[in-house]
């Protein structure tokens, strides 16, 4: 290779270091904040509801809205995962932790509750199989759901957050290819339906 190239590619590949070098850098500090602040949520969720595990009782629509941006819990026992819902599900309330998607059912009406977050700190939903557990943990009662079944979609297919459907449901959404982070183009959702309490017939009170 003649010299005079030798210095201009030993340019490029430092500014290619460099720059994978701080892109790990960014995504690295990304995660750290991104856990602390999901950390934090969990933390203040404790402090507003420490009876959250009761079984539900009759609250008026006013109390179903955020209190400190904070919406309702998620628990899932076979993967130990936990985390506080905010409300909302652009990329600003993404970064540390789910969202609650603002169209969508509060848990224990009838419809649909649709909860999304970033493939990097959501959970493995590959791990998730027919009739495992979800709980949500609301400050009036926790609601229970079985998975029954999952899906891979194309991001403009809204069908599995219809929320005037009967029943009472679950969804929850997140990019795919899980590994892709920001690249992913389609979308991995999981359908869950609620079993505890059992709902009531309509007609019934």
């Amino acid at each position: 290779m003649p010299t005079r190239w030798v210095q201009p590619l030993t340019a490029v590949w430092a500014l290619c270091l460099i720059a994978g070098i701080a892109l790990l850098g960014n995504f690295g500090y990304g995660m750290w904040h991104g856990v602390s602040q999901q950390q934090r949520l969990n933390d203040v969720w404790r402090y507003q509801a420490p009876a959250a595990h009761s079984a539900p009782r009759v609250v008026d629509a006013g109390q179903k809205r955020p209190v400190d941006g904070i919406d309702f819990a998620i628990r899932i026992p076979k993967l130990d995962y936990f985390a506080a819902i905010k409300e909302g599900v652009d990329s600003g309330v993404l970064y540390a932790g789910p969202g609650h998607y603002p169209t969508t059912r509060w848990p224990g009406d009838p419809g649909t509750v649709g909860v999304a977050a970033h493939n990097v700190y959501w959970i493995n939903f590959p791990q998730l199989t027919k009739g495992d557990e979800i709980d949500l943990e609301t400050r009036y009662g926790v609601y229970r759901y079985r998975v029954t079944d999952e899906e891979i979609v194309n991001p403009d297919n809204r069908t599995a957050l219809v929320t005037d459907q009967n029943g009472y449901h679950l969804t929850l959404t997140t990019c795919w290819p899980l590994w892709a982070g920001a690249f992913a183009t389609q979308r991995y959702v999981i359908h869950s339906e609620q079993v505890w309490p059992v709902p009531l017939r309509p007609g019934y009170t």
